[in-house]
């Protein structure tokens, strides 16, 4: 395994970036008349605009990490099984929230709760269960707040009555999609398993990323007619090990000290990926977020290289970090600043609260998007401080 570098600064911040960006364009979702180059594309077009760009970037970076945690874990010693089991908890973790995240999309008016306070205790059942809980905190104590949180968790889903999809009856939580944070589950236990079985191999992970952008293309290529079942059309995977391959090879290029390698090589592989992108455009079904198409895949993932590079000349050589000191928050507490906006989202339900009428359009609109971010980055840079975040 190749050796790697210690914690980068420079994820954190672009994690920080990211998850800023990500809380503004989902709140920008419920704001109408906005600039048409910051809002997704539709499915059904061949392009893509600036929200299409902050989810597979994410993606991006949650594998630039891989190597730095599973990474650590192997140099340390830890068992095979051990840090297999690491894995499994994190992906399932992710995978369970996603799973209700999507059902509470299509909750009915018929349940015995009204949405706003399921979404409520959803939440806090989220908290309850995967908080990271001090060592100093008695064990009776932690366990018995978890097993709060499971038994919220199951009486919700008891209780859940979803709309009907073919104009039946309510149905009960079944998986449409897997939702932004299952998305992120299965690919981390892809990938994060991919790594650990060849622990670290840097050719076994270059090869990977091939096969898994492979599928990708055979499937909107129309070279084949099927989906693996974990892997569908393997497009999330290919974005995360797009970031576990750049990060190894990261570290591979500074383990002499020195940085010209990077900005050269990095420049290269970013604008080729993007240029790729454009030429397999017109044979694998265009630029798409919501097809999920290679050369959307490619594209981002292009981007997620030359960012990187960016920010590891901004933080990590010139130490700029402090700039992003603002936004911290969202980068080392990054789980817990995705879901603090479904308490906003819960209380404005319950309350019947609104925005004016000047904040749900344009200018007005992405005024009141960005105040969002920095409130709620604000909420969990103070939970931090406290000890309250999730730990997955």
């Amino acid at each position: 395994m190749m050796p790697t570098p210690k914690r980068q600064l420079s994820i954190d911040v672009l994690r920080a970036i990211n998850m800023f960006f990500m809380i503004f364009v989902n709140d920008l979702s419920g704001v109408k008349d906005v600039p048409k180059w910051i809002d997704h594309v539709k499915g059904w077009e061949d392009g893509m605009h600036f929200a299409d760009t902050i989810f597979p970037l994410f993606l991006f970076i949650a594998g630039l990490s891989i190597p730095l945690a599973i990474g650590r874990r192997i140099s340390k010693g830890d068992s095979f099984t051990k840090i297999a089991v690491y894995i499994l908890l994190r992906s399932f973790a992710l995978i369970v929230m996603g799973f209700f995240h999507v059902n509470m999309e299509e909750y009915s008016k018929e349940a015995l709760l009204p949405l706003g306070v399921w979404e409520l205790l959803l939440t806090l059942s989220f908290f309850l269960i995967w908080l990271d809980y001090p060592d100093t905190l008695a064990k009776a104590k932690k366990y018995t707040l978890m097993g709060l949180g499971i038994a919220i968790l199951i009486v919700l889903a008891i209780l859940y009555k979803g709309e009907s999809r073919h104009g039946g009856p309510t149905r009960w939580l079944e998986p449409s999609w897997w939702g932004i944070l299952g998305i992120i589950g299965w690919a981390y236990l892809v990938c994060g398993l991919v790594y650990l079985v060849f622990k670290g191999n840097f050719k076994a992970m270059l090869i990977a990323l091939i096969i898994f952008v492979a599928v990708n293309m055979g499937v909107h290529g129309k070279w084949f007619d099927f989906h693996l079942w974990v892997l569908g059309d393997a497009n999330s995977e290919s974005l995360m090990m797009a970031g576990v391959v750049i990060s190894m090879l990261y570290a591979k290029l500074i383990s002499n000290g020195s940085y010209k390698k990077v900005w050269l090589s990095f420049a290269g592989i970013g604008a080729g990926l993007i240029i790729l992108g454009f030429i397999v455009r017109p044979y694998t079904d265009g630029i798409s977020k919501i097809r999920a198409t290679p050369a959307w895949v490619l594209i981002c993932a292009g981007i997620g290289v030359i960012l990187f590079e960016f920010f590891i000349w901004l933080i990590d050589v010139k130490g700029k970090q402090n700039w992003f000191k603002i936004i911290k928050p969202a980068g080392t507490s990054t789980l817990t600043c995705y879901l603090i906006p479904y308490y906003q989202e819960a209380l404005f339900l319950i309350f019947s609260i609104h925005y004016w009428h000047f904040f749900n359009y344009g200018a007005g609109g992405i005024i009141r998007s960005f105040a969002t971010c920095f409130i709620v980055i604000f909420i969990t840079g103070f939970l931090e401080k406290r000890r309250l975040r999730l730990k997955v």
